[in-house]
């Protein structure tokens, strides 16, 4: 891991929301409540849905399917089947959790259902807590009292039950715990819808909310400042970003979702990302079948294969090394877009063209999924 940021703690900007106060702040400084811009998609980006059902990128998963899991009772019932088996087959998880310690700061992934990470993130000076997408419930209260913190936040990244399932429960547990997310996607006990860059301060803890629609049309990632703990920032990525991967575009065109992996790359190469699935070894394994000559992947799936024959986890990498091997952050390389055998026509806009580029990458990626 990179040495980190030190970046000095700034002042709570307008629009920022804070709990506790135990952290020092500049004099005249407060925790207001006004939004830093109008709710909704970030400023320069527009939903552009699928237009053709037919042509839908998650098609081997089913257009039907899809809308059945993600609007209906009967994708809660078939999470509460996913929670029970998992529980049953990974009894301590799917992996070996590796907690990722600063100075005053402390993240825990929680590895639930069959290849999800929720995330505990701990202010260790106040005992003060904010999980991200708490998939199950139970392993999430488990590592809650094991640590012995205060769950103040739950911050969600989508509406997807594989990400929000365990919500209800955990709101029942911590009455003053408050649920964060996009008002643009049906997110359980949502409490404290969020605008694009609004800022959440947990403790001495501060994330940033970043719209990031394409995978659902609310789809939001999470930003905490690593700046007061010596350490550099971290994305919590949902379903955007994988280690060598991204989310499928369900609610959203190609030009959608790469606007919204722009701006996850935008925060810088050492920020750490941290990824709502482990994907890894799946998704270096294709990478590899489309750049037979990269040697970052070659030695990062020998690496992935290495981690995952002990169980353990795969994460965090850095946004840095993903723009080495992910194919979904490389639709700018001509290595890539020679492998995919697509050129950019006279006159094409370069973003039109690579949106072209991130459509055939998904469409490959498909398909080697549904094989």
């Amino acid at each position: 891991l990179p040495a980190g940021l030190l970046v000095a703690a700034r002042a709570p900007a307008k629009g920022t929301r804070l709990f506790g106060q135990n952290c020092p702040r500049p004099a005249g400084q407060g925790a207001g409540q006004e939004p830093v811009r109008s709710r909704g998609l970030p400023e320069g980006v527009e939903y552009i849905p699928t237009r053709k059902k037919g042509k839908n990128p998650m098609k081997p998963v089913g257009v039907a399917w899809y809308s059945l899991y993600a609007r209906t009772r009967l994708g809660y019932l078939f999470y509460q089947r996913q929670v029970k088996k998992a529980r049953e087959r990974y009894p301590h998880g799917h992996s070996v959790p590796q907690p990722y310690c600063f100075p005053g700061m402390k993240i825990l992934p929680i590895p639930v259902l069959s290849n999800n990470y929720s995330y505990l993130v701990i202010d260790t000076g106040s005992s003060q807590a904010a999980v991200i997408d708490p998939s199950d419930p139970l392993a999430v209260q488990a590592a809650i009292e094991e640590e012995g913190v205060m769950l103040e936040a739950i911050f969600c990244t989508h509406k997807h039950w594989d990400h929000s399932g365990g919500n209800e429960v955990l709101c029942q547990k911590h009455s003053s715990c408050r649920v964060y997310g996009s008002a643009l996607d049906a997110i359980p006990r949502l409490t404290n819808p969020l605008a694009d860059r609004e800022k959440v301060t947990v403790g001495c803890l501060t994330f940033e909310a970043l719209a990031t629609p394409g995978h659902t049309v609310g789809h939001m990632v999470y930003v905490l400042d690593g700046g007061p703990f010596g350490s550099p920032p971290c994305l919590f990525s949902g379903d955007l970003l994988f280690l060598a991967g991204c989310g499928r575009p369900f609610e959203g065109s190609p030009e959608t979702m790469l606007a919204s992996l722009d701006v996850a790359v935008s925060l810088g190469e050492d920020t750490l990302l941290w990824p709502g699935h482990e994907y890894a070894l799946e998704c270096l394994t294709f990478a590899s079948l489309l750049e037979l000559d990269n040697s970052a992947l070659e030695q990062k799936l020998q690496w992935a294969v290495q981690q995952r024959q002990e169980k353990r986890s795969t994460c965090p990498s850095t946004l840095g090394e993903e723009q080495t091997y992910n194919p979904f952050l490389r639709t700018h390389r001509p290595e890539l877009q020679e492998a995919l055998g697509l050129w950019q026509a006279g006159g094409e806009d370069p973003d039109a063209f690579r949106a072209r580029v991130l459509k055939e990458v998904r469409r490959r990626k498909d398909l080697y999924q549904a094989t």
